[in-house]
């Protein structure tokens, strides 16, 4: 006799069944409905583009798991064993149905095969699961969570696939086939069933595994395994959908489909709590927490009842007023397995609290009224912005008859703290010896908008925007060159329109190194580790350059800390902290500067005006070792060009 399965054998009511099957069905296009509903009217209009890339991407990292390995390759060798039990699974059940109500094919090898690869998906699926319980409850990996519901839907998968096999074990215990042996656990299972009740048992089983499996179609869309489908399109919206910047016309607190998708799609896995640095500081917020509030407020404004979710309400209240501690640092979208960024449901929560006056700190409100008043964050008055210039002899391109191929770009930060100036200072004069024809806007120079645009403050960017291009119109400016990777990240990726091409500085030495132009004389026979500023590194993917110029001074040895390139600890300086008054069990730079200081190196190098200010401060309150310097990339640069 030819392998094969009988279906719905000793099942006599499979109305009954087939009733059960409609209602589940029901409920799950009902819930899944609920949730594109809520992404449509949540989300601002939207276009499609690059349809195909998009379902590349969204392919690879479903099918391979490449996100989650990265970082942890236990969590994602768990999660591959999960996704791919379930995926064998539940392809198989669709294979079995097209068998039993298109055209019968498993029969014979094809059957054989068939119970092989299911045997196979039930244990991977068993594994994963059980694997990811250790993890949670033996292990207690911090960064997850202990919810009720965290418990619940791993013993659920536990007993469906164990229910699947006891029946199979059942029915081959009764009726023992000469192929028993390719479903290898239920054939296992078989042997500890009795034959003499095997036969009766076996419709007891078939029901219990029956009603768990529907029972698991009826609630996945309203628990967080909608996890299932929320993340494929996160994965996806999160390159197809484009929108267009943030404007004055922009509503504030609209989402464009990405976001509202990616707040669905989140599967509460705490990767980006584990890499925020404000979480690693003990501070008042945790992306995760502040994702899940953005989603319930999204719920609660755009569906009729507060939400679908059955146990995954857990309590946010006062979550939203922790927004202000974000570093905007992108770590969270370094790690997120959906591609999810919290930092920019953070900005959105900023630009309303902004907009509507409410749960703005004093001491910021303070900064935005200078920025506004004064073109500056840091002074009450605009004529000191280009003190530290005084005596270098470099050209004032707002002068008559001022000519030069770059404009040096300041920023506020540079321009007005003693110890920034250094970099504006050092970077001139590396100019100057390379004959680079350079010059500066002196006080005329306006603040980019950075600050106004990171804490929410979207009308005071625009202002700003709209100054330094004028400004950069009136005068020819064609080529700028920053200090800070906030002004550059600002200048290079907020102005769209710009007829100008911004550069870090970096990318300017980077440049002037290949081109031959700098050379140094004697070895300076120090070791060094560079610390990623954050806009620099994630935000603009800039970590060769910086890297490429120190490995070219003779007699330098870098060396790496534990967390650099895109893995770098933030100094806490960005998103407008730098004009705040926060408190946490420890400063995130002092974290840092033991970080580098453990690597056994002499300096500390930065390439970020914020950093270099925040790590000198954690230097000195850290205590480091006599002779341990926190410097800028110019500053070294610098001190080797001048090395005689």
């Amino acid at each position: 006799m030819s392998a094969h399965r009988p279906m719905f054998w000793q099942i006599e009511a499979t109305s009954i069944f087939y009733l059960l099957t409609a209602v589940a069905l029901v409920l799950f296009l009902i819930g899944a409905g609920s949730h594109i509903w809520v992404w449509r009217k949540s989300s601002k209009t939207m276009s499609l583009s690059g349809v195909g890339q998009s379902l590349n991407k969204m392919i690879l990292d479903v099918f391979t798991g490449r996100r989650l390995l990265k970082g942890d390759i236990a969590a994602g060798l768990m999660h591959f064993a999960i996704f791919w039990g379930f995926f064998l699974l539940f392809a198989g059940t669709c294979v079995l149905s097209i068998h039993h109500y298109i055209v019968e094919f498993l029969e014979g090898e094809a059957y054989l095969w068939f119970s092989l690869i299911m045997e196979i998906g039930g244990v991977l699926l068993l594994v994963g699961i059980v694997w990811a319980m250790l993890r949670r409850y033996w292990q207690r990996v911090p960064r997850l969570e202990r919810r009720l519901e965290d418990a619940i839907l791993p013993v659920w998968f536990v007993l469906m696939v164990l229910s699947g096999f006891l029946l199979e074990g059942a029915r081959l215990s009764a009726e023992p086939p000469q192929w028993a042996a390719w479903s290898f656990v239920g054939n296992w299972a078989a042997g500890f069933i009795p034959a003499a009740t095997s036969q009766a048992l076996y419709p007891t089983f078939w029901w219990v595994h029956a009603l768990l499996c529907l029972g698991f179609i009826a609630v996945v869309c309203y628990s967080k395994m909608f996890h299932i489908i929320g993340a494929p399109a996160s994965i996806f919206f999160s390159s197809a959908s484009t929108v267009a910047p943030p404007s004055l016309d922009d509503e504030a607190g609209k989402l464009d489909v990405a976001e509202a998708v990616f707040y669905d799609g989140c599967m509460r896995c705490g990767r980006c709590v584990e890499a925020c640095p404000s979480s690693g500081a003990g501070e008042a917020y945790a992306p995760r927490d502040f994702v899940q509030w953005a989603r319930k407020q999204m719920w609660q404004t755009q569906f009729p009842y507060p939400d679908v979710r059955l146990l995954s309400d857990g309590n946010t209240d006062g979550i939203n007023e922790s927004l202000w501690y974000c570093t905007t640092c992108r770590a969270c979208l370094e790690v997120c397995p959906v591609y999810g960024a919290a930092f920019e449901a953070v900005a959105k929560e900023r630009r309303q609290a902004v907009e509507e006056g409410t749960l703005v700190p004093a001491l910021l409100n303070q900064t935005l009224e200078k920025l506004f008043r004064y073109d500056n964050p840091w002074e009450s008055s605009k004529k000191q912005r280009g003190a530290w210039a005084e005596d270098l002899d470099i050209t004032n391109l707002t002068k008559r008859g001022a000519e030069a191929d770059l404009c040096y770009f300041v920023g506020c930060t540079t321009s007005f703290d003693d110890r920034a100036m250094a970099i504006a200072q050092s970077f001139s004069k590396i100019l100057q010896q390379t004959s680079v024809k350079f010059g500066i806007l002196g006080k005329k120079e306006p603040c980019c908008g950075d600050i106004a645009r990171r804490v929410g403050e979207f009308g005071l960017f625009e202002e700003q925007k709209e100054k330094c291009e004028t400004l950069f119109d009136k005068y020819g400016i064609t080529e700028v060159a920053t200090s800070s990777p906030h002004c550059y990240h600002t200048l290079a990726n907020d102005y769209p329109d710009g007829p100008f091409r911004a550069r870090h500085y970096t990318m300017v030495l980077k440049e002037l190194l290949d081109n031959k132009k700098l050379s140094f004389v004697k070895p300076l026979k120090v070791i060094v580790t560079f610390h990623d500023p954050c806009y620099l590194g994630r935000h603009n993917r800039i970590f060769d350059e910086p890297r490429d110029v120190i490995r070219a001074i003779p007699g330098v040895r870098l060396v790496e800390m534990e967390h650099c390139r895109e893995d770098s600890l933030c100094c806490g300086g960005g998103g407008g902290r730098m004009w705040q008054d926060l408190k946490g069990e420890r400063k995130m730079s002092e974290v840092r500067i033991e970080e580098a200081e453990a690597t056994g190196a002499q300096i500390l190098i930065t390439a970020c005006p914020l950093c270099l200010i925040m790590m000198e401060d954690a230097r000195k309150a850290a205590g480091t070792k006599e002779g341990f310097r926190v410097m800028d990339l110019n500053e070294l640069l610098l001190e080797a060009l001048e090395n005689k």
